[in-house]
């Protein structure tokens, strides 16, 4: 319901531009040099004066009335849930809105139907108050906006301002979404670390938080501290983002170095969309790729070698994380060496450099920030990958550098952590926010490492 009101606030929304533009040419009889602003301006004030107030309307009811329906149903059905305990009312509400949204019937009962029938009720009321409110707030904001709009109005300022504060909320929510999950994970991890000292988690070689506990359950039941070590979690992420960049460093940059100096515009117009392919490819199907086809392939050359490879490897999820990486490295390398002047290329040429002494001397050395740069954001989407190390890779936390044996990493683990049914106080679910802690702190210092590449190497051209 609320998006149906949001759609017609912005179908009033271009009514109410089209008449304020009308309006502003009718006061001036035509002559629009009468006008502060032009005509366009005078139908976005119109407009924004018509719907902002409802939008707000509609953001701040969709925020208050679910909790306020849910206290007045619990109210009403008192004689239903009386002997319910929190959790349990948790579940009667969320079987109730099943039914009246979802048309649950598995799990119903007197109650349940008796919540449904209220919520069904109260959501129409609501509807109806915001649909009256909604009406009132449009027909003030056209009324005075019309005896607003003269000669005189400064309604370009007004437009202006409006579309200032609404990039800078925008610019607000990125910058407080990213603080919420910072502090989040630290609230979480700096409970985990009461339970867990934080240097037996960092250098702790032994990963098995499904065993946290020794002895019975409750609060006689003591973490095990030993257990939580991330060593072996950040070995094989190591390992296997290593040995995907491996394979996507030299194969992305030379087919970047391909594209930009030695293809014709045809094949580069050809290559570049299909190499760009590879970053659409779901990642499951990678995982799968890797699990059916390249796990059982290294298999069977190590066994011919007589080597002992486990059937879910490092190698298998390194390699096949390298191809889906290799569009990171070629298209943003590409762009950054097509960046480079041509002045600098001929320059090289009238000194009597081949092409290949160009490129290497003169061309890389200039694109190095912008290569760095692709080479991070490749290795920070490796580091960040979970469904091909799960697939090919396993869930083992075996601190080896062996590519051939089963590894896991820190997103994997994350994952494990928090399947199913978890108590959030638990040193065991709690874990899942340290590690992600600590995957951000690593992602943070990579970060940091290639601005001040960036910043060392960086050449300004004409």
């Amino acid at each position: 319901m609320l998006w149906t009101y949001l759609i017609c606030l912005f179908g009033l929304a271009l009514f109410a531009y089209v008449l304020g533009h009308s309006k502003s040419i009718g006061v001036v009889e035509g002559d629009l040099k009468k006008l502060h602003s032009r005509p366009n301006y005078h139908g976005g004030f119109l407009a924004i004066l018509s719907i902002v107030p409802g939008i707000l309307l509609v953001l701040v009811w969709a925020i208050l009335a679910p909790g306020i329906i849910d206290k007045l149903v619990v109210v009403r059905s008192s004689d239903f849930i009386a002997e319910l305990s929190a959790p349990q009312l948790q579940a009667f509400l969320r079987d109730a809105k099943a039914i009246t949204y979802g048309g649950l019937v598995g799990f119903s009962n007197e109650g349940k139907e008796f919540a449904a029938n209220l919520y069904s009720r109260y959501d129409l009321i609501s509807a109806i108050l915001l649909g009256g409110v909604l009406c009132g707030l449009v027909a003030s904001g056209l009324f005075f906006g019309l005896q607003a709009i003269n000669p005189k109005l400064r309604a370009r300022h007004i437009v202006e301002k409006t579309v200032m504060g609404v990039l800078i909320i925008c610019s607000g929510v990125a910058i407080l979404t990213t603080l919420g999950i910072v502090l989040s994970l630290i609230f979480e991890s700096l409970m985990f670390f009461r339970q867990v000292p934080l240097l037996d988690f960092v250098f702790g070689t032994h990963w098995s938080p499904q065993s946290a506990f020794e002895g019975a359950g409750g609060e006689s039941s003591q973490v095990n501290t030993e257990i939580f070590g991330a060593i072996p979690l950040l070995v094989g992420t190591m390992l296997i983002t290593a040995i995907a960049i491996a394979v996507a460093a030299p194969i992305g940059l030379l087919s970047a170095i391909y594209l930009s100096d030695y293809a014709s515009n045809r094949i580069r117009a050809t290559a570049k969309p299909l190499l760009e392919i590879l970053a659409g490819i779901p990642t499951v199907v990678y995982g799968f790729f890797a699990a059916l086809s390249v796990a059982p392939l290294i298999r069977g050359w190590g066994e011919s070698f007589g080597l002992s490879v486990s059937s879910e490897s490092a190698l298998a999820a390194g390699l096949v994380m390298g191809i889906m990486i290799i569009p990171f490295v070629s298209s943003l390398s590409d762009d950054v060496i097509n960046a480079v002047p041509q002045s600098l290329r001929d320059g090289s040429a009238g000194l009597g450099a081949t092409k290949s002494e160009t490129i290497v001397r003169v061309v890389l050395p200039a694109a190095l920030p912008g290569i760095v740069s692709a080479l991070i954001l490749a290795i920070s989407r490796a580091i960040g990958e979970t469904m091909i190390v799960v697939m090919a890779a396993g869930l083992a936390a075996n601190m080896t550098i062996n590519p051939l044996e089963a590894v896991t990493t820190v997103t994997v683990q994350i994952v494990t952590l928090l399947v199913g049914d978890q108590e959030f106080d638990s040193a065991k679910t709690l874990a899942a926010f340290a590690l992600g802690l600590l995957l951000f702190c690593i992602t943070l210092a990579l970060n940091i490492f290639a601005l001040r590449v960036v910043k060392k190497y960086r050449e300004q051209y004409d």
